[in-house]
């Protein structure tokens, strides 16, 4: 299915990873917002679990392992085109989780990985809706 004027949602899966005080954060090797930091991430396959779709798409941009996976939020992304049509539209299922092993560099998806000390995120340009989905994180798991 093409991602843009789809005839159905498409599902993408983000985790919001933690090691001690730091969020795994990559820099997007593609569009949309190429080099833009955000949280790994990526599209359900067929027959995945949104859980297991968060675990192979965060080992696949980054060689991170994770673990104690909780759901966080989900968020509809629908962007119409000038007409009102439908061009994008994304439901984003966001997960919490641990690191368990692996350390970080960029792969598939992602131009770099690492990291990042939690007091640093604000000052990297996140998109709104990413900052909200760590501070919900942070919440959920008491950081």
């Amino acid at each position: 299915m093409p991602r843009s004027y789809p005839d159905r949602p498409m599902v993408g899966v983000g985790a919001v990873v933690f090691r001690d005080n730091q969020v795994l954060l990559i820099r997007r090797g593609k569009a949309p917002r190429r080099g833009d930091w955000s949280i790994p991430g990526g599209m359900q396959e067929l027959g995945e679990t949104v859980f297991a779709a968060a675990a192979r798409e965060v080992l696949e941009e980054t060689a991170v392992g994770i673990g104690n996976i909780a759901l966080i939020d989900v968020i509809d992304a629908i962007t119409p085109d000038d007409q009102g049509r439908v061009r994008y539209h994304y439901t984003l299922v966001d997960v919490v989780a641990d690191w368990q092993n692996g350390q970080p560099i960029g792969g598939s998806d992602a131009m770099h990985a690492e990291f990042m000390p939690l007091h640093r995120v604000p000052g990297t340009g996140l998109w709104s809706e990413t900052q909200r989905i760590i501070n919900m994180a942070r919440d959920l798991r008491g950081i």
